[in-house]
């Protein structure tokens, strides 16, 4: 069968046991989660989606009902307070148990509950004859739960991190029980599912690790508490807490209804609840205390005990409506398991046994096992793409081309830095050096030295549906896939045969899977991908001249070009380049990503009269000053922004500019530009450099460069994609080059030889190259129309298999660019130096 067969709706029923719920899965989608329309939302293990109705009920409930302070006692608070109570119990409803044996202390979310527990833990410090206590907890693990060692590594408390192959292989047979001659209080956390992979781990180690039979409760005496991380896997999953007695179960409701946000709770087995001592008491929380001498009694009830002032009633009311819209939609959480695992295990084969045409594996997998089943796998599906020379793809690119196609993932390490180390195989050596390499958590740095600092993960919601897969699916094969595509027909048949089933899980992580085989090893090889295969490259002499043919700036940032002959460089590049931006009424920065009319604004620069002019098609022209006379300067409004993450300061243009921009978008917007007093480096400082560059309010560097014969490349590879496409124009090289939106275009180049340059000089003055650019959806959108297309970013990630690059980012080194005396002129010949191999 081909790709496009194993991809039809016909081949999943086949393959997926259970789908949907009682009655139409796609009118459901439509009618409640219409505004996810045109888009694939696969984000689900980070925050699902919410239902319209449950909006609907909510918003009813609390505008005819009062609800008052529930610390009150007049009639709108006991409403709230008995609301609340009710909630409370339907909590514990949905987790099989009572308030006999579970109490709920309502947080702002997961990470709060963690905290709590982590503050009122009885640590016990060692002594000379005692060991204290320890602080244990599985390596896959979320952030939140590690960082409890922040806290415990104060107190002289040993942290005990411990491999999942390491909790089963070092236990001892037989129940240790309660060690009468020592009480230390330990305690031991683990996800009920992995964050990073939907491994989902016993829950019958919380039983193993309190009977002190599972490492390292085994070899260590005490009494043993186990704290069960549940917001990955209550998301998707049921979670029988009769069968599974945690002492403390953190979670979050956003990852099971979608709304409401900033509300989680922590779980806490009454019987364990004693152990637990506040420092800290807030309002609501004493039953008596005294202001002048230190005398505080508790409240008896565990919830008020450690809710410290007024909960968010109106919030946790929200809830009661969220359970009633979850279980009257499916039924509840056993079959939104089943639901998502089909097609998490779907996505999972096919992904699996995709190839290129040259018969290499499209994906490298991380899973311990192979989705056979829902007791040891959630809806979460892991990976990294691979080029058809086997190597990765960096998340960042998949992440960009995704964004293209309305397809939404997380990328990273998803807070889980022991399961991204395990499964990349990445040491503690090799972390640091990345650290000092520039990457930090969260950032876009998705490689480096060839080796991938984090995957792609896309994970499956109650309301995801096959088309979600399909999609997905399609826009892998179209993107990252060298053409033809083909199926490893039997690893797919395996996998198919391999029924979903109530099978165990495994113990030990496997190595990363990949069409079955691991190309770990694949050789690495200098090629540039074309159409027609692989082509070594060949650079011209270092010495070699080449032209400017033209010269842009953007005086707004996001703006249309301000095309010129003759410009001046300054201290920050290109004269007056991106000196401005236009900020929504939030005081956030507007790009076109956003707001993609903003290319229709075209900025002109006026030297002689030092005005900058506003244009639009429809309205009136208007100009700003270039440069505010002392008192201007002294009386514009200052504001703080940020551009790429950094911290800017910014100065007001006045009403009449945000009057003009509010009119032409359509929205409440102000034009600000950066105080000239202001200083902000390059995050990445060129090694030569002795300090960092200085910036305007650009992303990344003082300059952007393109090659037109990339371009025209570029261009060739749109025209024959397009060929028998309907609706598709095909652009000009002119279209092309407005897309990519640079600051020099040169001539006389081959096709990306720029990549391979380290320094230029255009005229009198001399370039470093201070990296490669990497692209996003923007250059999809019609710099003359400002309307969005697929190209020609399609054809670069084709091209550049998946590696999303194009041009250069370059910072002058002459010292009088400072002073204004440097011109740059079309026509200027340019001598590029190749970097040394």
């Amino acid at each position: 069968m081909d790709f496009h067969s194993i991809c039809s709706f016909e081949y999943f029923q086949q393959s997926c046991s259970q789908y949907g719920y009682e009655g139409d899965l796609s009118g459901l989608v439509e009618q409640e989660f219409s505004r996810s329309k045109g888009l694939v939302y696969l984000d689900h293990a980070a925050a699902t989606l919410y239902p319209d109705s449950l909006l609907r009920d909510y918003f009813r409930d609390i505008s005819t009902n009062l609800y008052g302070n529930p610390h009150s006692h007049n009639p709108s608070s006991s409403l709230t307070h008995d609301t609340v109570e009710r909630v409370r119990d339907r909590v514990l409803q949905h987790f099989n148990t009572t308030s006999k044996a579970y109490s709920v202390i309502f947080t702002s979310g997961c990470t709060a509950a963690l905290k709590l527990v982590a503050e009122s833990f009885p640590w016990s410090s060692p002594t000379e004859r005692e060991a204290g206590s320890f602080f244990s907890y599985l390596t896959d693990s979320h952030t939140s739960v590690v960082g409890i060692r922040g806290l415990t590594s104060a107190l002289g408390v040993v942290a005990l991190p411990v491999s999942p192959q390491e909790l089963t292989n070092r236990a001892k047979d037989g129940v240790q029980g309660e060690d009468v001659f020592c009480q230390t209080p330990h305690l031991f956390c683990y996800p009920a599912q992995s964050n990073f992979s939907g491994r989902k781990y016993p829950l019958s180690h919380v039983r193993g690790i309190q009977a002190r039979r599972l490492y390292p409760a085994c070899d260590r005496p005490g009494r043993w508490f186990v704290l069960l991380d549940a917001a990955s896997h209550v998301s998707c999953s049921p979670l029988n807490l009769h069968d599974c007695p945690a002492d403390f179960i953190p979670i979050s409701f956003y990852k099971i209804f979608g709304f409401p946000t900033g509300l989680g709770a922590l779980l806490v087995r009454n019987e364990a609840a004693g152990i637990l001592k506040k420092s800290y008491f807030g309002g609501g929380t004493a039953a008596a205390y005294l202001s002048r001498e230190d005398y505080y009694v508790q409240a008896e009830n565990i919830s008020d005990r450690f809710e410290d002032g007024t909960a968010s009633f109106l919030d946790i009311i929200a809830l009661n409506h969220a359970f009633e819209s979850l279980y009257r939609m499916t039924g509840g959480m056993h079959n939104i398991q089943q639901h998502t695992f089909g097609l998490a295990r779907y996505t999972y084969m096919l992904l699996s046994s995709l190839c290129h045409g040259n018969g290499r594996p499209v994906a490298r997998i991380y899973t311990e096992g192979q989705f056979e089943s829902p007791i040891t796998q959630g809806a979460i599906l892991n990976f990294n793409l691979l080029d058809s020379c086997g190597q990765i793809i960096g998340y960042s690119q998949v992440d960009r081309m995704a964004c293209l196609y309305n397809i939404h993932v997380r990328t990273g390490c998803f807070c889980n830095t022991g399961a991204c180390q395990a499964f990349l195989r990445i040491t503690d050596q090799q972390m640091k050096r990345n650290l000092k390499a520039g990457h930090v958590c969260g950032d876009n740095i998705d490689l480096v030295d060839g080796q991938p600092t984090g995957s792609v993960r896309v994970s499956f919601g109650y309301m995801s549906t096959f088309e979600d897969c399909q999609n997905f699916l399609k826009f892998v094969a179209e993107c990252f896939v060298e053409k033809p595509v083909t199926v490893d027909q039997v690893r797919l048949q395996k996998l198919r045969a391999a029924r979903a089933s109530s099978g165990g899980s495994s113990e030990h992580p496997s190595n990363e899977i990949s069409n079955g085989e691991n190309h770990e090893g694949a050789e690495k090889k200098s090629l540039e991908v074309s159409q027609g295969g692989f082509r070594h490259r060949e650079s011209k002499s270092p010495t070699e001249a080449y032209t400017l043919t033209n010269i842009y700036i953007y005086p707004i940032k996001s703006c249309g070009a301000f095309e010129v002959h003759d410009w001046p460089l300054g201290p920050l590049g290109l004269l007056y380049d991106r000196g401005w931006m236009v900020v929504n009424q939030n005081g956030v920065c507007l790009s076109q990503k956003r707001e993609t009319r903003l290319c229709l604004i075209r900025p002109q620069v006026h030297l002689p009269s030092n005005k900058l002019f506003l244009q639009a098609s429809g309205m009136d022209t208007i100009s700003v000053p270039l440069e505010d006379d002392a008192g201007l300067h002294t009386n514009s409004r200052v504001c703080l922004s940020k551009v790429c993450g950094d911290r800017v300061e910014t100065m007001d243009c006045g009403d009449e500019a945000a009057s003009w921009l509010s009119d032409f978008l359509g929205q409440p917007c102000r034009l600000i530009r950066q105080r000239p007093d202001y200083t902000r480096g390059m995050k990445k400082k060129p090694a030569e450099a002795a300090d960092s560059p200085l910036l305007s309010l650009v992303n990344e560097a003082q300059y952007l460069l393109i090659n037109r014969a990339s371009v025209e490349l570029i261009q060739d590879l749109m025209s024959s994609r397009q060929d028998g496409c309907e609706g598709d124009q095909l652009l000009d090289a002119q279209s092309v080059i407005r897309r990519f939106r640079a600051n020099l275009v040169i001539a006389g180049a081959e096709p990306f030889e720029e990549d391979n340059w380290s320094h230029l000089i255009i005229g009198n003055t001399r370039f470093m190259v201070a990296g490669r650019c990497g692209r996003c959806q923007m250059i999809g959108i019609d710099q003359d129309t400002g309307s969005k297309t697929k190209e020609p970013l399609i054809s670069l990630s084709a091209h550049r298999a998946g590696k999303v690059t194009f041009g250069v980012y370059l910072s002058h080194q002459n010292p009088d660019c400072s002073t204004g005396s440097n011109v740059l002129s079309v026509g200027s010949l340019i001598q590029a130096e190749a970097q040394d191999c």
